[in-house]
């Protein structure tokens, strides 16, 4: 990895470029997001989750006898030892979702054959691996912490359409599968957000994947990265509860000076492209759930804040609504956001292993000026 462009102003590492990749390419300025060159809306309107894994870890898209195997693949790997099941059983009931997923993919590691290896094709073994199992420790824990049996997996599902079936107990519709295979093409991979270049610094010290996913995962917990789906629906949920107009609420949170989540981008300056389509399909389960009132709701505050404040709706603001219509809790939204990243997450630390250097980014110094004369302690 390149070291960092120098810079007199680094905070937050803003507009820094900090490696090359080959994986993502976004415009923030055309609203463009592309993986390995193909548009999002293209892979959202056409693609599946299991054909973006195959295009992020190999770098193409794969022919259909390649997808196959890919399928069969990862759902010969929907299965987890009974050390993580005894694991997920034993966390106490209060505990937040994705602590308990932090703390389950790190000991996954106990139990993978290529514990020990960071070997290209081991990387690309665990990437599937861990692809499977994180989507089956969300919804088993979610279960337990219920106290309802785990599901087991069902060969002849997707992705999407397993992980809905072990969390919801019953196979999900067409139109809840397609949705959040959608979902999960959408936000598989975002170039060097946080969670990302966490887990490539991870993997820069020659760790293992796992370490560098559980990085991820926990760089992820944080609010400024995940959780603001979490906060949108709250407020829509609020709002509900009060019988509040929507438009009123949202201008009442502005006279108030409180940050209304799910608008703006540090990347965007234009539409996120990823909006476009959770739009639609918050609409769409809605309506064909009979819950469109959440959809309406959020409709009215994208336009009124996108007119009062030139904010345009970003990825967090619709996932809220598609996924409390997809049967998902609310403090589940940032662990789905794991059952996708992942994907990515792999990628990049694959591609970073493949050539790696260590990431050792310098600091501008801003202390007292040098040299001090030191004091003995006796005439401090």
């Amino acid at each position: 990895m390149s070291s960092l462009t120098a810079t007199h102003n680094p905070k937050g590492l803003e507009g820094i470029v900090a490696t090359n990749s080959s994986i993502c390419y976004i415009d923030g300025d055309q609203g463009v997001l592309a993986y390995r060159g193909l548009d999002i809306h293209d892979l959202a309107d056409h693609s599946s989750f299991e054909e973006v894994c195959y295009l992020l870890w190999f770098g193409r898209l794969p022919t259909r006898s390649e997808l196959g195997d890919m399928r069969e693949r990862l759902a010969s790997e929907r299965k987890l030892d009974p050390g993580i099941i005894s694991l997920l059983r034993s966390v106490p009931k209060h505990i937040q979702p994705m602590d308990v997923l932090r703390t389950a993919v790190s000991a996954l590691s106990f139990y993978d054959p290529d514990e020990r290896s960071n070997s290209h094709e081991a990387n690309v073994r665990k990437a599937i691996r861990l692809t499977s199992q994180i989507a089956m420790i969300v919804a088993a824990y979610d279960r337990i912490r219920k106290g309802k049996n785990v599901v087991e997996p069902d060969l002849s599902l997707s992705h999407s359409g397993n992980f809905l079936l072990m969390l919801n107990g019953e196979k999900p519709s067409s139109t809840a599968e397609h949705a959040l295979d959608i979902a999960l093409i959408l936000h598989a991979d975002h170039e060097l957000n946080a969670s990302t270049f966490a887990a490539r610094v991870t993997a820069a010290t020659l760790s293992d994947m796992h370490s560098a996913i559980t990085s991820a995962i926990g760089a992820l917990k944080g609010p400024l990265h995940g959780g603001a789906n979490e906060a949108v629906f709250l407020m829509l949920e609020e709002i509900d509860k009060k019988k509040e107009d929507p438009v009123e609420h949202v201008r009442d949170m502005l006279a108030q000076k409180k940050k209304i989540s799910g608008f703006g981008h540090r990347v965007y300056h234009t539409e996120d492209p990823r909006a476009t389509h959770l739009r639609k399909m918050s609409e769409d389960l809605g309506r064909s759930d009979g819950q469109g009132k959440w959809f309406e709701m959020s409709r009215q505050i994208e336009q009124f804040v996108k007119a009062e404040k030139k904010l345009n709706a970003n990825v967090d603001f619709y996932s809220a609504s598609t996924y409390h219509v997809l049967g998902i809790d609310v403090d589940l939204f940032t662990p789905i956001f794991a059952v996708s990243r992942i994907s990515g997450w792999a990628a990049h630390v694959i591609e970073q292993l493949d050539d790696n250097r260590l990431i050792r980014p310098r600091a501008d110094y801003l202390g007292p000026r040098y040299p001090q004369r030191y004091v003995p302690i006796e005439q401090r």
